[in-house]
């Protein structure tokens, strides 16, 4: 089992960068796929990347290449998202989500969630 913290959100300006952070307990973290989703007022939660155990593969939601970076640092339990050039529509609860089996674009597939932190990026 592991919890998951977020960290690092807050109010940026557009065109602004923010990096989030997702600390994780125990000791097994780099036995785990991560993932960072994210839900929009009044939207379904959407996913935004993956990692997989040793860091060495990620992917992207489409819409976000280029502007966001997954990376993870197993010594330190920790992933981060790094978001670059936001927008307003980016402007969401972040959340990071973690699966010992499966490295997805899907919600379903991910056992434990954070409770997520919210990034609000104005005009």
């Amino acid at each position: 089992q592991v919890h998951l913290v977020e960290s690092g959100g807050g109010l940026v300006q557009a065109g602004g960068s923010l990096r989030l952070s997702c600390a994780a307990s125990g000791r097994t973290f780099s036995t785990y796929a991560m993932a960072w989703f994210r839900q929009a007022p009044g939207k379904e939660r959407e996913f935004v990347a993956a990692i997989s155990r040793s860091g060495g593969t990620s992917f992207y939601a489409d819409s976000l290449k280029g502007r966001f970076t997954i990376s993870r640092d197993n010594a330190k339990n920790t992933v981060y998202l790094q978001m670059n050039s936001l927008k307003p529509e980016d402007t969401a609860v972040y959340y990071c989500a973690a699966d010992q089996a499966v490295m997805s674009r899907v919600e379903k597939d991910y056992d434990y969630w954070g409770q997520g932190t919210q990034v609000t990026v104005s005009s």
